[in-house]
């Protein structure tokens, strides 16, 4: 397989999951801000942190409003990671692999691609965002989003072959949303709340529960934890084995990818990217929630972020780089 297709397929499946993220983490937020009064500290300059773009929304916009935010996410196109430019780039890799996956496939990214940037250039270029358009319709435009992406996943899953193409596209999956719920978590613990005094309260409830649904992760919670808990839902999101969304599930459907994608044989050397998500997957069977929490969460967040990095870096350097 050509490194061409596989970091073609690659990137396109981290864009379309980061747009899913965002997407959660966008609407989410709104619907939290809806149900806290203007007494609360601003909740939507956290987002713009989770994702790492605090020094350019700082560079383009003058203040952290919701429509500010909202637009810097969604449909600013001097942001690369907002969510039309995902799709924009989703699109663009999927466009010069088209021989490599399905027309259904194609058909899925396009339309989406199209209705993002017809939604775009109606309700950004033509009447400005306002809290009308927030409340009314734009949590339904991130819905279909989410609905969009979901698609996109199913079709792949149902119309192509389930050989390289298909593991090259779990591993970007994958990749990106472990980085994304570990994000989300940090955000939560480390940024959001405005005081220690605060832990319990209300305001905290109400967070925590957000950062569930962020991660479509409360209705499965639940089935498992019987209240809402910090420790609890971070071993949930960290641990679980069965989550799809877990940062442990994660892990694990990567290794199964480079373990398929390298053809394992007894006696043949593994590659560095296998060893590095092998070694981490050991390491997070051995963790429990509370030595996790006793090192203090946001310090094992930094350090799950660079184990993916390192895990990412490994990937691209033993199949990407010529």
């Amino acid at each position: 397989m050509l490194s061409r297709v596989a970091e073609s397929v690659f990137w396109m499946n981290r864009y379309i999951e980061r747009a899913e993220n965002y997407s959660r983490f966008i609407d989410v937020n709104h619907q939290l801000s809806l149900d806290l009064n203007e007494e609360v500290p601003n909740q939507w300059l956290p987002l713009v942190h989770t994702t790492g773009d605090i020094e350019l929304f700082e560079k383009r916009y003058s203040s952290p409003s919701p429509v500010n935010v909202i637009r810097f996410m969604t449909f600013d196109e001097e942001n690369p990671n907002s969510i039309f430019q995902c799709l924009s780039r989703a699109r663009e890799n999927a466009r010069t692999i088209r021989e490599n996956i399905s027309t259904s496939m194609w058909e899925v990214l396009n339309e989406f691609y199209l209705f993002v940037k017809d939604y775009r250039k109606v309700h950004l270029e033509s009447a400005d965002l306002h809290g009308d358009t927030l409340s009314m319709g734009f949590s339904e435009f991130l819905s279909t989003v989410r609905k969009s992406c979901q698609s996109f996943y199913g079709c792949s899953d149902a119309t192509i072959s389930h050989d390289e193409v298909w593991n090259f596209s779990l591993l970007g999956r994958f990749l990106e949303r472990a980085d994304k719920t570990t994000r989300i978590l940090d955000m939560k613990y480390f940024i959001l709340l405005p005081s220690v005094h605060d832990v319990g309260s209300t305001l905290d409830l109400l967070q925590w529960l957000s950062l569930l649904k962020s991660a479509s992760a409360h209705e499965m919670y639940n089935q498992k934890y019987k209240r809402v808990n910090p420790k609890d839902i971070a071993e949930f999101l960290i641990l679980d084995e069965t989550f799809p969304r877990s940062i442990f599930f994660c892990i694990q459907e990567m290794q199964e990818a480079l373990e398929k994608i390298s053809g394992i044989k007894e006696g043949l050397p593994r590659n560095l990217a296998q060893d590095a998500t092998t070694v981490y997957l050991n390491r997070l069977r051995s963790e429990n929630i509370n030595s996790i929490f006793d090192k203090g969460l946001h310090e094992y967040l930094d350090d799950i972020q660079i184990e993916l990095n390192h895990i990412g870096s490994k990937i691209v350097e033993r199949f990407f780089t010529n």
